[in-house]
């Protein structure tokens, strides 16, 4: 693709306190459309990258960039509109959802709080095509968290995730919590909301059988530096680093029926 991109780490380097450093010259970026893997371990620094992406943190060193531009935290303008074109989708479908809130609520909530539809008819009207978009009946939006699964409470979340028609979407592990089956189905969820949508997403998952199903590239982390990266068919096939090989070699893998790949 041509022009900026849309979401980009371009040399950050972050460390908590006075501890370690974290995260040691990584740059990843995101064009528009573009699906993305971010791979690695426990520890390798992937859901830090996530939060500096997400202006969560700020780096101690680079930049985080939104649209080829510095991502400006302290603008509130600037963030306003980041956050609509940027959402988070997190692993734990029971932590994400405020249980006191009516799931129509939460899934309106990002709508309210960026003051994209001042018409409650609007919302409501915006939040039945929503759950009707992640596959759950119009009436979940007068029930709360409590009443679903957790594979419904990560559509639920997913369906917020969309409520400001997003151009990305940030996602830390976000099966990792489900059972096997569910699993499956939220990745062929993911798999058509790209397809129709057009939406890209950078996803980080230890699960390689996942990357593969919904991302065209992946890039791999290892105690906080970038080791390889490439298009994910190149990086499975034919991993060039020992730290790839041995993630190949050594995570569980998905069932592949009724998965595609990216």
């Amino acid at each position: 693709m041509t022009g900026a991109a849309l979401l980009q780490a371009d040399g950050v380097r972050f460390g908590y306190g006075r501890g370690p450093v974290v995260l040691d010259d990584v740059s990843v970026s995101v064009d528009p459309g573009e699906s993305v893997g971010l791979v690695g371990e426990s520890g390798a620094g992937k859901s830090t990258l996530l939060r500096l992406l997400l202006g969560l943190a700020v780096p101690d060193a680079g930049l985080v960039r939104f649209r080829g531009e510095p991502l400006r935290v302290r603008d509130r303008s600037a963030m306003r509109s980041f956050r609509r074109a940027v959402q988070p989708v997190f692993q734990d479908p029971y932590a994400s959802l405020d249980p006191r809130m009516r799931v129509g609520e939460s899934i309106a909530e990002p709508l309210l709080s960026l003051g994209l539809e001042r018409s409650r008819l609007a919302r409501e009207a915006r939040v039945r095509e929503l759950l009707e978009a992640v596959g759950l009946e119009a009436d979940a939006a007068q029930r709360h968290p409590d009443a679903f699964s957790g594979g419904q409470r990560q559509r639920i979340a997913i369906a917020r995730a969309l409520a400001p028609r997003p151009e990305l979407i940030v996602a830390d592990e976000p099966v990792s919590a489900l059972d096997t089956s569910v699993r499956i189905s939220v990745i062929e969820l993911f798999q058509r909301l790209a397809r129709e949508r057009g939406i890209g997403m950078l996803l980080v998952s230890h699960d390689l059988t996942i990357v593969s199903a919904l991302c065209a590239r992946m890039v791999v982390l290892e105690g906080g530096r970038v080791v390889e990266r490439g298009t994910t068919a190149r990086v499975l096939s034919e991993p060039e680093h020992p730290y790839t090989r041995r993630l190949i070699a050594a995570v569980p893998r998905l069932p592949a029926e009724g998965l595609s790949p990216a």
